[in-house]
């Protein structure tokens, strides 16, 4: 009965590839075998992603960390755990020198933080930095001869406007 359950729960490309075996235990072990070398090349993708993601500064900061976190998680569930200190230190590695005051700000401290107080810190550096930002909106006048010198050039005539 648990042997019928956990083969239709399995993917019918999968279980092409898995023999039929007498019992549930025989079976899972050899689905367990035959996948592991899968869970080593996703395990190398996350390490990778989590080594080359650097802050964009186009989406917000929030989103980043916490897409790093969950690259982590996941980490975690392949058993290669990753400490909540060593990843808010390669979160700090991530941010862009716009963030350079947090960076000094932490190195300075002798606690270390935690992922929320990281977070809220650099929402707050987030705020301080688009409040800076000016906001500019660019007007390009041009005369009224210029226009229609360049409507004529493009093949309308001036009738038109």
């Amino acid at each position: 009965m648990a042997l019928r359950f956990i083969k239709n729960s399995i993917s019918p490309i999968f279980r092409v590839v898995i023999p039929d075996l007498p019992n549930a235990k025989a079976y899972l072990h050899f689905v367990e075998e035959k996948f592991k070398g899968t869970s080593k090349a996703h395990a190398s993708t996350l390490i990778m992603k989590l080594v080359s993601t650097k802050y964009d500064g186009i989406s917000r900061i929030r989103e980043h960390i916490m897409m790093m976190n969950d690259v982590a998680r996941k980490l975690k569930g392949l058993d290669m755990e990753i400490s909540d200190c060593f990843l808010v230190h390669f979160i700090m590695t991530s941010l862009p020198e716009s963030y350079e005051a947090i960076k000094i700000n932490y190195n300075t401290q002798k606690e270390k933080w935690m992922m929320n107080e990281l977070i809220s810190m650099c929402i707050h550096e987030e705020e301080r930095q688009k409040l800076e930002k000016p906001n500019v909106a660019y007007l390009m006048v041009a005369g009224l001869k210029k226009r229609k010198k360049n409507y004529v050039s493009l093949g309308f005539s001036i009738s038109q406007f």
